[in-house]
Order: C-alpha cells, then sequence, then structure tokens
C-alpha cells in the first residue's frame, strides 16, 4: 500500500502564489510596479557593486540607511524640493 504525505505549508503557498498570478489585475499590479522597484535596487548597489565594505551588521545597516538617504535625497531635490514659509514644497517643473 502506497501512503502520500500532506502537502507542506510551503507547497501550498507556492501554489496559490502562482494561482495568483494568473489574475489580470495582478499582473498589471506587478507590471506597474515591477520597474521602479528594480531602478531602486539598481540605484541603491550601482556603486558598490552589491558587496558590503564593511564588517559587521551594525556598519553594513548604518551604510545601507545613509545610502537610501541619500538616494531619496537626490530625487526629492530633482523633483525640485524647495522649502517655503516653513513646509517643504515640490515646485512645479514650469515654474
Amino acid at each position: 500500500m502506497q501512503t502520500t504525505e500532506p502537502p507542506v505549508p510551503d507547497d501550498l503557498q507556492t501554489a496559490a502564489r502562482r494561482q495568483a498570478a494568473t489574475d489580470p489585475g495582478w499582473q498589471a499590479d506587478y507590471r506597474r510596479w515591477r520597474p521602479p522597484v528594480e531602478r531602486a535596487v539598481a540605484w541603491l548597489v550601482q556603486a558598490r557593486k552589491r558587496r558590503l565594505r564593511y564588517r559587521g551588521i551594525i556598519a553594513d545597516n548604518t551604510w545601507l540607511h545613509t545610502r537610501a538617504a541619500a538616494l531619496n535625497l537626490r530625487r526629492l531635490i530633482n523633483l525640485r524640493l524647495t522649502h517655503i514659509s516653513g513646509t517643504w514644497h515640490l515646485t512645479p517643473a514650469g515654474t
């Protein structure tokens, strides 16, 4: 007599993810969000070639947060971030 083992929870999750990926709405969201995420990851690793200079979790974490902050600041500057009357504003491109 041959017995079959019940599916492992990971197998069930994988099957559910694959089923969800066939939904047109999911595919549209995926197509919309993947390029910006890929671009953000590319910006993050471009200067370091995917290797960290520091040894230790604390130093690596510090570098990661500093790099992310620098990229966010560069992006905001490119979007023409200005400080007017105590508040921050994005200046429209036409002005």
